[in-house]
C-alpha cells in the first residue's frame, strides 16, 4: 500500500505517473483485499492529483477513472419531441435562516427497540468508516459521535467523495422500502394510508437527487460500484424484513441515521468553512447545474458551502420525519407533516427540521 502523502509526492511531477499510480494501487488492493476501503481512496486521490494537470474546462473533480476518460456519467440526451423532465415532487425549498439553524441533535433511546435502533447504527457508522478508510485521528470525539464535528484530522475532498457517495447510494433505500411495503397493506386492507407513503416516497427521491448531484463531481468506479450493489442488496433485504416486522423500529433506526447524516454534513460544512478542503472553500468552484435546478438556489449562492447546507437541510427533514413517525401508531395515526389541521390547532402541524429529536403523538395528534 503506498501512503496518500507519497503518492502526493510522486504525482506532482507528471500526470502520466500519477495514472501509473492509481492503476499499481487498484491492482495493490486486488491481492490485498483487507486494504480495499484505503486502496480505493488512495486511487482517488491519484486520479484528482492527475486530473489537476487537466485544463480546467472539464467537468469532474475526482475519479478513479483516469484522466483520458473523464466524462459525464449521466449526459442529457436530446430527444425530438421532449425538452426535460422536471422532477416529481419539487423541492419546497428552505430560507437561508432555516439551514443555518440546523444543528447535530441526537434523540437519547427510550425503550429497548431504541437501544437496538442505536447500536445497529453505531455499527453501521464504525463499517463505513473502515471501508472508506478513515483514520482514527479522522474520527471525532467518541463520546459524543453525533454533535462532536472536530477531529485532530480533516478528511480530503476525495475522502468526502467516496464517502458521500457510498451514504447517498443507500440513504434512498429506507423511504422507498417503507413507502413500498405501506402501499401493499393499503392494498391488502382496502383502507387509505393517510398520507405516510407520499412522504416515505418522497424522502426516497430526495436522497437519490442528492446521490445525482455528487455522481456529477465524481464518477465512482467499478469497485465502488459493486461496493454499492452489495450494499444495497443486504440493506434493502435488511429493511424489508425490518419493516414487515416493527415500523416502529425501523423508523427509530432510519431517525438515528438521519442524525448521522446531519452530523457528517455539519462536519463537512466546518471544514469547507475552515479552509481545510481548498478546492471547496474556493467561491468560485462550479457546484452541478442539476443542483442549481433543483434547489432552485438563487445567484450568489451557489458556493459548494450553500450546496450542503441544503442537502443538510434535507437530512434534518428526514431525521424529524421518521423519529416523528417512530411515536405514532404505525396503522391508524395520520402523517401530521401532510395533514390539514382543525381551525386553532394549526400550531400543532409539526416542522420536521426544526426537532431533531422528533415529536411526541400527542404534540401532533392529540
Amino acid at each position: 500500500m503506498i501512503p496518500f502523502g507519497a503518492s502526493k509526492r510522486i504525482c506532482s511531477s507528471s500526470p502520466q505517473q500519477a495514472a501509473k499510480l492509481g492503476r499499481a494501487v487498484t491492482a495493490s488492493f486486488l491481492r490485498q483485499p483487507h486494504t480495499v476501503g484505503l486502496g480505493y481512496l488512495a486511487a482517488v486521490e491519484a486520479a484528482a492529483i492527475a486530473h489537476n494537470h487537466r485544463p480546467s474546462s472539464s467537468t469532474r473533480s475526482f475519479s478513479t477513472t483516469s484522466a483520458k476518460q473523464l466524462r459525464d456519467i449521466f449526459p442529457e440526451k436530446d430527444t425530438p419531441f421532449i425538452r426535460k423532465t422536471p422532477p416529481a415532487w419539487p423541492h419546497p425549498g428552505y430560507t437561508e435562516e432555516e439551514m443555518l439553524a440546523v444543528t447535530p441533535e441526537h434523540r437519547a433511546p427510550r425503550t429497548v427497540g431504541d437501544w437496538v435502533a442505536w447500536k445497529l447504527v453505531r455499527l453501521a457508522r464504525w463499517a463505513t468508516d473502515l471501508a472508506t478508510g478513515v483514520g482514527r485521528d479522522q474520527q471525532v470525539d467518541m463520546k459524543n459521535p453525533t454533535t462532536a464535528v472536530v477531529a485532530h484530522k480533516p478528511l480530503t475532498e476525495a475522502q468526502w467523495l467516496v464517502r458521500v457517495i457510498f451514504l447517498e447510494s443507500i440513504a434512498g433505500v429506507p423511504g422507498m422500502v417503507g413507502g413500498m411495503v405501506r402501499h401493499l397493506h393499503s392494498l391488502r386492507r382496502l383502507k387509505r394510508d393517510n398520507g405516510w407513503i407520499e412522504t416515505l416516497l418522497e424522502d426516497s427521491y430526495n436522497e437519490r437527487m442528492h446521490l445525482l448531484v455528487f455522481t456529477k463531481m465524481a464518477e465512482p468506479g467499478w469497485f465502488m460500484k459493486t461496493m454499492i450493489l452489495g450494499a444495497q442488496g443486504v440493506f434493502f433485504n435488511a429493511m424489508f424484513l425490518s419493516y414487515l416486522l416493527s415500523p416502529k423500529i425501523t423508523h427509530r433506526f432510519v431517525g438515528y441515521l438521519e442524525e448521522e447524516a446531519v452530523h457528517t454534513y455539519t462536519r463537512l460544512l466546518k471544514e469547507i468553512e475552515n479552509g481545510d478542503l481548498p478546492k471547496w472553500s474556493n467561491p468560485d468552484f462550479q457546484i452541478p447545474e442539476i443542483a442549481v435546478t433543483y434547489w432552485r438556489m438563487p445567484e450568489g449562492k451557489r458556493t459548494m458551502k450553500d450546496l450542503i447546507l441544503y442537502v443538510r437541510a434535507d437530512e434534518a427533514v428526514h431525521r424529524g420525519i421518521n423519529h416523528t413517525l417512530s411515536n405514532l401508531n404505525q396503522v391508524e395515526d395520520p402523517n401530521p407533516f401532510v395533514s390539514e389541521y382543525k381551525i386553532g390547532s394549526e400550531q400543532q402541524k409539526p416542522r420536521a427540521a426544526l426537532k431533531g429529536t422528533g415529536y411526541e403523538r400527542d404534540e401532533v395528534i392529540g
